[in-house]
């Protein structure tokens, strides 16, 4: 009888130690969310987005999201963008940089890190004169691609598309560098590299960043 009674203590125990890591957890779990939604409010009132990671449709919504808060905030007050993406899905980069054209407040962008790919589209999203870098970031130009699957039809449609992809992508590119399409489409027919130097020649950006009162 007492094995019997210290075996159901020894399991009351090992019950309140899983019960008492799993509320420590939870309580974990609900100071990084706690912080994460901190950090969000504080961006939010310095009107500051950060735009860092594979560009998808989470992030998409969530950007945009963010600018219509702004914007309703405030219509004219600038918003800064910081950028530090390595590309990813091409709609998405699209439908950052329609948002960024679309609100009402003047934009500046500034690249903290990478920017390639989908990443410059969401870039070239900043106004005009207000595309900037940070002296130890790089760019990577290249054409938009996508993988498809199907009937050859169904393959023929999605070439087609790939083609409006990448005639907008380098439309974009030469309205923002004022280079000729036929230059634009050279250079991005391979991955073509950019420190910020080269890329300020080349006419991506507007300047480099050192400190935040050159802005």
């Amino acid at each position: 009888m007492r094995s019997a009674r210290v075996d159901d203590r020894s399991s009351r125990q090992s019950t309140g130690s899983v019960r008492l890591q799993s509320m420590e957890e939870e309580g974990d779990n609900d100071k990084k969310e706690g912080g994460a939604s901190l950090l969000a409010s504080e961006l939010l009132d310095a009107r500051t987005v950060v735009i860092s990671g594979p560009v998808t449709d989470k992030m998409s919504a969530s950007v945009t999201a963010r600018l219509l808060v702004l914007e309703n905030r405030d219509a004219e007050a600038p918003i800064t963008v910081y950028v530090n993406s390595p590309g990813g899905s091409a709609d998405s980069g699209f439908a950052i940089h329609d948002i960024l054209r679309f609100i009402s407040c003047p934009v500046r962008t500034i690249v903290n890190g990478l920017c390639a790919s989908a990443g410059i589209l969401i870039f070239l999203g900043g106004d005009k004169g207000s595309r900037f870098s940070m002296p130890g970031s790089r760019f990577l130009l290249h054409q938009p691609s996508t993988s498809g699957q199907g009937s050859a039809s169904d393959l023929c449609i999605t070439a087609e598309e790939i083609v409006k992809i990448r005639k907008r992508y380098n439309q974009l590119v030469c309205a923002a560098t004022g280079k000729k399409p036929a230059k634009v489409l050279e250079d991005v027919s391979r991955d073509f590299w950019l420190s910020p130097q080269d890329a300020l020649e080349y006419g991506l950006i507007d300047k480099i960043l050192e400190k935040r009162s050159e802005l």
